[in-house]
């Protein structure tokens, strides 16, 4: 009989952490690469244009661009007169039509907000493809 005492013959449990470690090297590489990615959102190392780098057109004996104004209050304006939307598209058209070389020009107030500025130059876009412009003072 055996004894009440006797040792069983059991081993005890070992871990295995192969597998433990490698769930853990899986996440890891994932956070990396998680993170990597929504870093690189940010354009590390371009240089923007200033407006002394900046190309100048030469306008000689070419056609004058069409000047359109965004003044503070945020009215455009052609001709220092103040235009719609449906009027500053119809004058766009007219200019590039008669003025296939032509460029349009958009002078806007330094204290508006990007947005504004933004706006327009999108809805001349439209009209006038990319013969569009920003002016800016040197």
């Amino acid at each position: 009989m055996r004894s009440r005492y006797q040792k069983r013959n059991s081993k005890l449990p070992e871990i295995n952490l192969v597998p433990m470690m490698d769930v853990l090297m899986t996440v890891l590489t994932f956070f990396i690469i998680i993170s990597m990615t929504l870093t690189g959102q940010q354009t590390m190392n371009v240089d923007l244009p200033s407006a002394e780098a900046g190309v100048t057109e030469d306008v000689g004996s070419e056609v004058l661009p069409l000047t359109v104004g965004l003044n503070q209050q945020r009215q455009t304006l052609i001709e220092n007169q103040p235009v719609s939307d449906a009027q500053l598209a119809q004058q766009i058209q007219i200019y590039l039509q008669e003025n296939p070389e032509g460029m349009v020009l958009l002078k806007a107030d330094q204290g508006l907000v990007y947005e504004d500025v933004a706006e327009v130059l999108e809805k001349m876009r439209d009209y006038g493809g990319d013969r569009v412009s920003l002016a800016i003072e040197q």
